[in-house]
């Protein structure tokens, strides 16, 4: 996972004071409503399992995630490699030389990618106006950046839906559908945030990483494949595992900024690649509340704290990303 990587990424005083205040009451806004959001979505999450775990197990699971965070290396060593044929494809992405043909010869290597490939270029989010049925005209239809964002995803799949048991099992489809939806959001927000478009894209699909090595830790330690329910302790879990997705980033050696933008998307100041994936991470969240009933689209959530292009986003996440 090292070394691919980083081929990829080639007036007066009285109304200032009424401006701060303006933009610090927008600001504390944001925060409340990201925080119920996060909320929500770890209720939804662990309906099935969550339980009023006592304060040992929940304190325990926490630890051993501070831990891991401190040895990324130990926490790399829990999810798989990607397919070869797919860090080869995205260096020669990076060979300003390489024609469509020379990449469709290599991604007709593998069967699989050959039918992802096709398979993007039909999807809804491309809309051909005549079905694409071979690797060249499909490689041509998604572009560099577009081939690009459908190689990391499926670099991604295998290492979100890994092999697991008990509650970490059950719940990977749902935190991979989460983070396909959170990667194309916050690609969308950050051109206007003068953000990079595919780091931006990395960034949301590595943001979950670390979640899913959370869940397997609490399999080891919760009983009969259940989880701590308790809000206070998702807050936590959620903000331990951006913490470990960071740093396991950091060991794979992403982008720096990349890695950056994982650790502060909860707290985003100034960086916008922090704001984009924060952005994004919002946004997909309450797709995935919309589509599992458990908030309507013109809940105060979606009506108050996103702005019309931010709603329109989440118009287009509902068939833009695949199960």
């Amino acid at each position: 996972m090292k070394n691919w990587l980083n081929r990829l990424v080639k007036g007066s005083e009285g109304n200032a004071t009424s401006a701060a205040a303006s933009a610090e009451a927008a600001a504390t806004h944001a925060e409340n409503n990201g925080a119920e959001i996060d909320a929500a979505y770890y209720r939804w999450l662990t309906a099935s399992a969550g339980y009023d775990a006592p304060d040992d197990v929940e304190r325990r699971i926490l630890d051993q995630l501070a831990a891991l965070a401190a040895d990324p290396a130990a926490a790399a060593g829990l999810v798989p490699r990607v397919p070869e044929v797919i860090p080869q494809l995205l260096a020669s992405l990076g060979d300003e030389g390489a024609s469509n043909a020379d990449l469709a010869r290599q991604a007709s290597q593998d069967v699989v990618l050959v039918a992802e490939v096709i398979r993007e270029a039909n999807s809804a989010y491309y809309r051909p106006l005549t079905p694409v049925k071979t690797v060249e005209a499909a490689i041509m239809m998604l572009g560099q950046n577009g081939l690009r964002m459908l190689l990391a995803r499926l670099a991604f799949r295998p290492i979100i839906k890994m092999e697991s048991s008990g509650f970490a099992r059950r719940v990977a489809p749902q935190v991979w559908n989460q983070s396909e939806k959170c990667a194309l959001a916050a690609s969308l927000m950050a051109p206007g945030l003068t953000a990079g478009t595919f780091e931006a894209y990395l960034a949301g699909l590595m943001q979950n990483v670390g979640l899913v090595v959370a869940f397997r830790l609490a399999d080891g330690i919760c009983p009969d494949g259940r989880i701590p329910g308790s809000r206070t302790f998702g807050a936590a879990l959620l903000e331990h595992s951006r913490a470990l997705s960071a740093q396991v980033a950091a060991h794979w050696e992403f982008p720096q900024e990349v890695c950056n933008a994982i650790a502060h998307a909860g707290e985003p100041g100034d960086l916008a690649l922090a704001k984009a994936l924060a952005l994004g991470d919002r946004i997909a969240k309450l797709r995935v509340l919309v589509d599992g009933a458990v908030i309507a689209e013109d809940d105060t959530l979606v009506s108050d704290g996103l702005d019309s292009f931010q709603r329109r986003c989440l118009h287009k996440l509902a068939a833009s990303t695949e199960e």
